[in-house]
């Protein structure tokens, strides 16, 4: 009889510790095979939302950030810089950025930025004529721009023009104005370019 229940309590304990290593060695096999499916850093770096520091653009600079392998720019544009944009309209083809899939609804207007945060102008900066990148030229009336530049993007490739709203000019290659991709603010420093969030 005692025979008999030692016995069992050996069986149980083998069963047991057999069931427990047994787990054990699945999950051990389990673990990188499922690791494997999952999305690379990389992979999520390329389409995540990228955050950037406002505060550090200077009135009139321009810095880049990138974002699902484009180049974004940030444009800290100066009271000058949006006084001029009302007196551009006649010179551009989508003035009123009649072309919804260039940015987010809340970009719909005369600074093409959100209206809490105007000054800050946030474009992909690749030219929507054949995908160069415009240079950033903030001068008023250079030589080689014309007496009515008013500061903006021009794009070397074509000669594509476009205001400091990226706004494009009538009589260029490029087609639409540049693209606004979505952003919010996440605090008064704090920019979240990849997702539209916060208050629209």
């Amino acid at each position: 009889m005692a025979n008999s229940e030692v016995d069992q309590s050996r069986r149980r304990f083998l069963t047991t510790a057999t069931a427990v290593v047994g787990a054990g060695g699945v999950a051990a096999v389990a673990t990188p095979f499922l690791s494997s499916m999952a999305p690379s850093a990389r992979a999520l770096a390329a389409g995540a939302p990228v955050q950037y520091n406002v505060s550090k653009v200077e009135p009139g600079q321009l810095v880049r950030v990138m974002w699902r392998g484009k180049p974004v720019w940030v444009v800290n544009r100066t009271e000058q810089m949006l006084g001029d944009l009302p007196s551009m309209e006649a010179n551009l083809k989508d003035p009123a950025s009649d072309d919804t899939n260039m940015q987010p609804e809340y970009a719909k207007n005369g600074v093409r930025a959100r209206e809490d945060k105007s000054a800050y102008l946030v474009l992909v900066g690749i030219c929507t004529h054949l995908g160069c990148s415009p240079t950033f030229r903030p001068e008023v009336a250079p030589a080689d721009l014309g007496a009515d530049w008013k500061g903006g993007f021009y794009c070397a490739c074509h000669g594509s023009r476009f205001d400091m709203a990226g706004r494009v000019y009538k009589n260029v290659p490029a087609g639409a104005n540049l693209e606004v991709p979505p952003y919010y603010f996440m605090d008064d420093q704090t920019i979240l370019i990849g997702e539209s969030g916060g208050k629209a």
